[in-house]
């Protein structure tokens, strides 16, 4: 009955997009390119297991990153260094079970030792109380709301301090020691036709 938050494999790839699209409105639609992108690009791409099966998935990034959702450039407008969270999602009959609090956990443990400040956004369409209930419960809080382009939805925009990093950033800089839960993310390696064309974008 553990759960298990590791870095996804490239043949999880189909599963994550159908859960993706299975959400509901609370999570923007993908596709299979985007997907891909994510999976080349993103420094954080992690799923949960339960029981041997698929019960979620979360993507994150610095604030370095090439990235174009309006919602990013939002937070990178206003605050320097911070990782931001695209998004999480969790299968239908997982949630409520902790899988979205394992997930929130070790996305933190990851972002305090690299960044001063974690990001993320609640659309605040319908009824969505119970999701910013869960991220107060974080230590989240609101810094400001914003309407997403061409799609008319608001959202609101929520970070989180990280009091780790400070010391951590003191201690060590860049050169964090070798030790497997504070790796990061290993990319995969693109053809070199990709990397020069573009084309892996």
């Amino acid at each position: 009955m553990s759960i298990v938050v590791r870095d996804v494999h490239e043949h999880e790839l189909d599963s994550v997009l159908a859960l993706n699209n299975a959400a509901g409105p609370a999570i923007l639609p993908l596709d299979a390119a985007r997907l891909r992108h994510f999976f080349e690009t993103a420094e954080y791409f992690r799923v949960a297991e339960r029981d041997g099966t698929l019960a979620g998935f979360l993507i994150g990034m610095g604030s370095d990153a090439e990235h174009d959702s309006s919602n990013f450039r939002w937070f990178r407008e206003r605050h320097p260094n911070f990782f931001y969270i695209d998004r999480i999602v969790v299968a239908s009959r997982r949630r409520g079970g902790g899988v979205g609090r394992a997930f929130y956990a070790d996305a933190q443990s990851y972002a305090e030792l690299r960044y001063p400040h974690i990001a993320c956004e609640v659309f605040l369409e319908g009824t969505n109380d119970p999701v910013l209930l869960f991220h107060g419960s974080f230590g989240f809080r609101e810094v400001g709301q914003h309407v997403m382009p061409g799609t008319g939805i608001r959202a609101a925009m929520l970070m989180k301090e990280l009091c780790s990093y400070p010391w951590v950033n003191a201690t060590y800089g860049r050169d964090l020691p070798h030790v497997a839960w504070a790796a990061a993310r290993q990319l995969p390696v693109q053809p070199l036709s990709a990397r020069s064309t573009g084309t892996g974008h």
